[in-house]
């Protein structure tokens, strides 16, 4: 276990909320308290992700209270991952902590996101500890993205801590930070977790009751599955498949005319699954070919990326310039 000395890192627990007045004061008051015995110095990043009630107000109040809070503001609600994205690039920390702004989990439990990574991991999942409502919904969804990307994390969509270095490597695109797991796994960073207790929302309502949430993350879950296995090398995988498809089509094209010279009977139908297969092997072919040039895209985009947010932590980091909060 990592003893209490202090760690060589500076922790940025990024918040993103939207309508949360009701809960901005006692969260600030509590991760104060926190960092009093915490191992570790941070600061708290609010994103207030376009709140219509006095979110804003009782965040700017806070920056004025605690000198640990910085915030960055969206002019309209932009969703959760663009929220975390603004997140990092206002957080000066080389370790992040996403964390809800509904006080389901507490900042007093901070410390104990933060262990794994103190002792080599570069990303910490929280398991969650407790009742909670969609507790069905969750198992199905964990058991899935188990099974489907071969991790042994029990909870891969509460809070998390995580090295700068994580998501300087990985594209989130949107609803992908439920994600952010098996996309750093992917990409070959060392994966822990730690329980982390639940408690039951105080003040105000659920952003993420919605049925349709449940389709979507099973789709998202797809989709990520074949962008980072697919997709690392597209031509191997639709060209063997477009290649098999050819094959099979060229071999009954071979019966039907079998069938036709030494039968003198021809079959209508084979010439239809001739046609077919021949065309989608071709078809899959071309798609190999057109989804290289496109993962050479975005390698070479994700080097961009990678440079500009480096130039951003430089800026961020510098001794003599505080930047303000927006």
């Amino acid at each position: 276990m990592a003893t209490q000395e202090s760690y060589d890192f500076f922790v940025s627990t990024i918040v993103p909320a939207m309508n949360e007045e009701g809960n901005i004061d006692e969260f600030c008051s509590q991760f104060a308290e926190m960092l009093k015995t915490a191992p570790f110095k941070g600061e708290l990043v609010y994103v207030d992700d376009g709140s219509v009630d006095s979110t804003l107000e009782r965040i700017k109040a806070n920056a004025a209270k605690y000198d640990f809070i910085r915030y960055a503001v969206h002019s309209r609600n932009r969703g959760l991952t663009a929220a975390l994205q603004t997140g990092f690039a206002t957080a000066r920390g080389e370790v992040f902590v996403f964390y809800p702004a509904d006080l389901q989990f507490k900042p007093e439990d901070i410390p104990s996101l933060v262990e794994p990574i103190a002792e080599g991991a570069d990303l910490c999942a929280g398991w969650k500890q407790g009742k909670y409502n969609k507790r069905f919904v969750s198992q199905i969804y964990n058991t899935m993205s188990r099974k489907i990307f071969n991790l042994e994390i029990h909870d891969m969509n509460a809070a998390k801590a995580f090295r700068r270095e994580v998501v300087e490597q990985i594209f989130l695109r949107q609803d992908w930070h439920r994600y952010l797991v098996p996309l750093a796994s992917n990409e070959g960073f060392k994966i822990a977790e730690a329980k982390i207790p639940l408690y039951d929302r105080q003040w105000g309502a659920s952003k993420f009751s919605s049925i349709w949430r449940i389709p979507i993350g099973v789709l998202d879950m797809l989709a990520v599955k074949f962008q980072i296995s697919f997709l690392r090398k597209p031509l191997l995988y639709f060209g063997v498949t477009g290649s098999l498809c050819f094959a099979i089509g060229v071999l009954i094209g071979l019966v039907a005319v079998y069938f036709r010279i030494f039968l003198g009977e021809g079959y209508r139908p084979l010439l239809y699954l001739v046609i077919l297969l021949v065309g989608l092997g071709m078809g899959l072919f071309m798609m190999g070919f057109m989804a290289e040039g496109q993962t050479a895209i975005k390698e070479e985009l994700g080097d961009v990326r990678q440079k500009l947010q480096k130039q951003q932590q430089q800026l961020n980091r510098k001794p003599d310039v505080d930047p303000p909060n927006r």
